[in-house]
């Protein structure tokens, strides 16, 4: 199969920005979007979907995004995705990203199957990161950011892992709550952290 390209890109007026968000199913930490504008003439090569992308070469192309794209990153806290649940807190952070640009886009494309409630032309396309180099291209930077906010993290709260796991319920990380219990970084509306709070 092949990578993404700018085949859907095309469809729609310049600048488009791709939007994507890292983050979701983590116990621990924040969910961080990111808006990318990409020139078209002039890009990292590479460019696919932060998953299929080892984690040296993901930061190799996030320092040259940098460096010729227009990137904006918002984020939604752990206290907003607790309150308003993952999905709005997730459209929160990719709203914030597009607003964190210094201009408004033509056009949005979104990775997923719904876009936020914004006042803006945008289309959600499911598996975008897989297909549209604007949003494998959002995917990275974010995926980058918030991995640095959980290695930062990490040396907060070391034991649970996040330096390698990144808040992701993995086996370590189960086990650190279990002995250490939660800190103001875990998610309380996440099912782990809240079995957790009701066996207390």
């Amino acid at each position: 199969m092949a990578g993404p390209c700018f085949k859907i890109e095309k469809q729609f007026p310049e600048p488009l920005a791709g939007v994507d968000e890292a983050g979701c199913a983590p116990l621990a930490g924040p969910v961080v979007a990111a808006a990318v504008v990409l020139d078209r003439t002039r890009f990292p090569r590479g460019i696919d979907d932060s998953k299929a992308l080892p984690q040296p070469l993901r930061e190799v192309i996030y320092l040259k995004l940098r460096k010729v794209a227009k990137i904006g990153v918002g984020i939604a806290s752990v206290e907003e995705i607790d309150r308003l649940n993952i999905y709005w807190a997730r459209m929160l952070a990719m709203t914030r990203a597009v607003e964190a640009l210094d201009f408004d886009p033509a056009w949005v494309l979104v990775d997923g199957n719904a876009c936020p409630r914004w006042d803006r032309p945008s289309k959600a396309i499911v598996a975008g990161d897989a297909k549209c180099r604007s949003i494998a291209a959002a995917s990275i930077v974010a995926k980058v950011t918030r991995d640095r906010i959980m290695a930062d993290h990490a040396r907060e709260h070391p034991g649970y892992g996040w330096e390698t796991n990144k808040g992701y319920p993995t086996p370590q990380h189960q086990r650190a709550l279990a002995t250490l219990g939660l800190t103001p970084l875990h998610r309380r509306s996440f099912a782990p952290c809240r079995q957790l709070i009701l066996t207390l």
